[in-house]
């Protein structure tokens, strides 16, 4: 019976279909994950070969053109258009009439297929063990990560060579067969790039000594190549230029994302910064070398080379865009104990790499220094700080699970529950969801800025003309107000004032202090809560951009006064399409409304106390009669947002299930607290 029931047909059958079916899943993850990667390939290029010459491709331009750089007899710097190596422009001139012949498809793709080079080879550098399905999956998936970085785009769209340097490193540790044959490869990159030398250290610390050596003599051999054919550019560049620092754009520009250019922006010059940048730069090397050799030591060569690439980047004194591609190699690294937090560090680099800087942080001038500098923050992080996982940390393969609630029915048989949208006990990383909420609220500042149906004159008629007809069906309802509304206010010095105050202050406030209580106190029904939110104002943001509405104070002829913005001017052409923070004219549905309702709602449903409760519920009685009567909305719009806010609900409830329950969610300590060692466990057991 035990032979016929461990090796009998149908128990082989079950098995070789349930084997069949998981790998016609990934097959079809892969196909699908390929044919992302190829989309967004296509789109890249379709970008710079649809723009016009001259505005694409503009620094390859600059040196291989009819008048570049490389055409011209004389010094390679005789301008600032010329940033590369003594070497580069050796390697380059050579090639500049095939270059300039090919200037636009043949650059494009052969820059492309360096980047797919790259993909390959660093899904090849994954530490091991693989599993087959990360070994399958991981190249569209770096492939597709590549193509939306900042870095890759911006080398595509200029034509620069900054790719190369980083796949020729790359080919020197994981695809070379030979110490000196690696070496060479990287002295190769290193006399492209010079600060590419402090992989020389990583090697000769990890036992690649000959690796090490060739990788020094190769770049020697090549700037001194360079240095006889070119004697006075290589002079200019090494020398009068101090290892390129007067190249290019202004060394205190933004996109100079190094140690260099982040001093000069802090207003720091002369001897006092370049002493400090000095001895930064020495410690951060020191550092992040120390650093790579460890985790090289520990069998993830992939993160000690994204670790050196990321030190390089700080201690170079110009490292401009284009040159970034080493941070996201970082991507690899892991960081936290539980599964929960192992999201944070890659999803961080991953935005930070993919998003203008603008996206990342508000628009305040206190947070300016870390906007303008957000990119080297995260190479100085993954060099210095990241406290990366070994593999011999029990943690690195199996790191504390998550908790869930029991899976709930599905709602309806064509509404299946979101898998991702699992019911989770625990409480969420708060780094991560700082970033998802400022992200989110950047798409959302993105919509509404867009929402204005194209030209300024255009988007203020297209939204005047929906104003007159919310107000018609105002008026078939008998619920047109707002006149009435707004003029009783005006009267009484000291409503007006507190309904001013109310709709100014509130509208962030209090969704930020809810949601704050809620991840502290009740950790599942902050989920909850967040998703529902998220998805009105995801429902909200469609309404913004098909429907762009003109509140009350902004239709002329109504006699609505702004008690809020003051008198205007309606004679200005673009008046109220746009301001700095935000569209005015994105008003249906009403957010100030929805957001409040949802406040109100929680409150109602979570608080313990019926006077909690009711006081939650006059938050948005408060909210729609400061937008009515301060002339910021229409009655329809408060409307729209108590639709959006139910929508937003609805989702959750059909997508997650109901509201989990408190009652098997762990407290914050014995979450927090050490798991017991597998003795003490076994006592424990045995007691």
């Amino acid at each position: 019976m035990a032979n016929a029931e461990h090796s009998g047909r149908p128990a082989g059958a079950f098995g070789a279909t349930a084997v069949g079916a998981t790998r016609a899943r990934l097959h079809a993850a892969r196909l699908g994950l390929w044919a992302v990667a190829a989309v967004l390939a296509v789109r890249q290029v379709a970008v710079v070969l649809s723009t016009p010459r001259g505005e694409r491709l503009t620094d390859l331009e600059t040196w291989v053109g009819q008048n570049g750089v490389l055409h011209v007899k004389g010094s390679l710097y005789d301008s600032t258009r010329f940033t590369g190596t003594p070497f580069g422009g050796l390697v380059l001139k050579p090639l500049t009439r095939a270059a300039e012949q090919a200037l636009g498809w043949g650059w494009t793709f052969g820059s492309l297929l360096l980047v797919v080079a790259l993909g390959l080879v660093a899904a090849r550098a994954l530490p091991e063990p693989v599993t087959r399905r990360a070994s399958l999956l991981a190249a569209p998936v770096a492939i597709s990560l590549l193509m939306l970085s900042l870095p890759v785009r911006n080398a595509l769209w200029l034509g620069q060579t900054s790719i190369l340097p980083v796949l020729l490193v790359l080919c020197g540790c994981f695809v070379a067969r030979g110490e000196r044959t690696s070496g060479v490869l990287i002295g190769v990159a290193a006399a492209f790039q010079p600060t590419v030398l402090l992989f020389a250290p990583l090697l000769w610390f990890t036992g690649r000594r000959r690796a090490a050596l060739s990788t020094g003599l190769t770049f020697l051999a090549c700037t001194l190549l360079a240095w006889a054919a070119m004697p006075h550019d290589s002079y200019t560049y090494w020398v009068h230029h101090m290892a390129g620092t007067g190249l290019g754009g202004k060394a205190d520009d933004l996109a100079n994302q190094s140690l260099h250019g982040a001093l000069l922006r802090l207003g720091l010059s002369g001897p006092l910064e370049i002493g400090l940048f000095l001895a930064l730069g020495a410690a951060v090397a020191v550092l992040g070398v120390r650093r790579a050799v460890r985790y090289a030591r520990d069998g993830q060569l992939l993160l000690a080379v994204a670790i050196t690439g990321c030190a390089a980047i700080a201690v170079s004194p110009t490292t401009w865009q284009h040159q970034l591609l080493w941070v996201l190699l970082a991507v690899v690294g892991r960081v936290g104990r539980r599964a929960s937090d192992r999201l944070v560090w890659p999803v961080a680099v991953v935005l930070v790499m993919t998003l203008p800087a603008r996206m990342m942080l508000p628009n305040m001038a206190a947070l300016y220094p870390l906007r303008d500098n957000v990119v080297l923050l995260a190479a100085l992080a993954a060099a210095t700080v990241v406290p990366f996982l070994s593999r011999t940390s029990p943690y690195f393969y199996r790191p504390v699970p998550t908790e869930y609630a029991e899976q709930p029915p599905a709602r309806w048989r064509r509404v299946p529950l979101v898998p991702f949208l699992r019911r989770v006990l625990t409480r969420p990383n708060l780094l991560l969801e700082l970033l998802l909420i400022r992200v989110t609220y950047a798409a959302y500042q993105q919509v509404r800025l867009a929402a204005t149906g194209g030209t300024n004159s255009g988007g203020r008629a297209r939204a005047e003309a929906h104003g007159h007809q919310v107000l018609d069906i105002e008026r078939f309802l008998h619920i047109d107000v707002e006149h009435w509304a707004n003029h009783a206010v005006v009267k009484v010095d000291w409503l007006r004032n507190f309904f001013d105050f109310y709709y100014e202050s509130f509208h962030f406030v209090v969704p930020l202090s809810v949601l704050a209580l809620l991840y502290w106190r009740r950790p599942v029904d902050y989920r909850w809560a967040r998703s529902a939110l998220g998805f009105a104002t995801l429902l909200a943001l469609v309404g913004f951009w098909l429907y762009p509405l003109a509140p009350p104070r902004l239709m002329p002829h109504l006699g609505i006064i702004d008690t809020v913005h003051g008198v205007q001017d309606f004679s200005q052409p673009d008046y109220g399409t746009l301001t700095a923070l935000t569209n005015q004219y994105a008003a249906m549905p009403s957010l100030h409304f929805g957001w409040s309702l949802w406040c109100g709602l929680v409150i109602a449903i979570v608080a313990p106390k019926w006077w909690m409760k009711a006081l939650g519920l006059l938050h948005p009685l408060f909210t729609v009669s400061a937008i009515v009567a301060t002339g910021n909305h229409w009655v329809l719009d408060a409307v729209g947002g108590a639709v959006v806010v139910a929508a937003g609900f609805a989702l959750t409830y059909a997508l997650q299930g109901p509201r989990g329950r408190m009652t098997s969610t762990p407290t914050a300590r014995e979450e927090d607290a050490p798991r017991p060692r597998e003795p003490e466990r076994e006592r424990a057991a045995g007691a």
